[in-house]
């Protein structure tokens, strides 16, 4: 009777992962052969794409907008409502202090559209360049630049026309036309704190972000009300408009980004378990 066959010693275990395979872009060893996992699962290396959201983010986003166009129409529409909000303006503007006055307007500028967009563009550049590569680079730029396009969409339906600067004991800037609800600026500090958080999750900064958005959100928020160039119901619908936008945006992100990353990387993976071709 014939013993087992030996055992060649340059047999391969099943298990066995090739020691020159390099791991893939995301940390993630190779399989056998030196087979990344994202190219046999694609949608492994789709998770990646990912970004925080709610559970009934759809249904939570429109339920935000309804609130916002709602309390705008409101505020527009009752009689004498703005004229008593006016009277926060009146207030702060009779008690400006030189320092204050000189972090409101530099609020004012920074949080604008042209520094805000250069801000926004810096910041992904640096993201792409040295940080976490074009993927999040393009969705910080999406989540931060949310909050200015949904302040524009509800402006345009509620058309409020802005606080009159010639009632106000020091008007700081002043702007008149029907684009005074919600602010633009406030929106954008929330949509902006979104998406440093987002950058910070999982790390030991994470909190530390979470709580400097917030406080970042409610001084820019303060600054409109301190130059005068909004109503207190402005402010407070921005933090309404702007977490609709975020939550409407992540949701679609995290439905749309996969399939787009599964297409981009089928081709690379049907070429990588092809055989060589001479």
């Amino acid at each position: 009777m014939t013993g087992p066959a030996p055992v060649r010693r340059d047999a391969v275990r099943p298990d066995a992962v090739r020691r020159d395979a390099a791991p893939g872009p995301d940390g993630a060893q190779p399989r056998p052969g030196g087979v990344h996992p994202a190219a046999v699962h694609p949608a492994a290396a789709s998770r990646l794409w990912a970004l925080p959201q709610v559970r009934h983010w759809l249904l939570l986003g429109v339920l935000l907008s309804a609130a916002v166009v709602a309390v705008g129409l409101a505020a527009q529409l009752t009689p004498g409502y703005s004229a008593t909000e006016l009277g926060v303006d009146q207030d702060l503007s009779q008690h400006h202090i030189a320092a204050l006055t000189a972090v409101a307007m530099a609020l004012n500028v920074v949080f604008g559209p042209v520094a805000g967009l250069a801000l926004i563009g810096a910041a992904a550049l640096y993201i792409w360049l040295v940080r976490g590569g074009l993927v999040k680079a393009v969705a910080f730029g999406l989540v931060a630049t949310s909050g200015w396009v949904a302040s524009e969409f509800f402006k345009i339906i509620v058309a409020r026309q802005r606080p009159n600067p010639a009632l106000l004991f020091d008007p700081l800037a002043p702007e008149t036309g029907s684009d005074s609800f919600p602010s633009g600026h406030v929106s954008f500090a929330v949509a902006l704190g979104f998406s440093l958080y987002f950058l910070a999750r999982g790390t030991r900064w994470a909190k530390i972000t979470a709580f400097g958005a917030a406080a970042l959100a409610l001084v820019v928020g303060w600054s409109r009300l301190y130059i005068g160039v909004h109503y207190p119901t402005d402010v407070a619908a921005s933090f309404l408009a702007a977490t609709a936008a975020v939550v409407l945006l992540t949701g679609l992100w995290n439905v749309v980004a996969p399939r787009i990353a599964d297409r981009l990387r089928a081709p690379s993976a049907v070429r990588s378990l092809d055989p060589e071709r001479k």
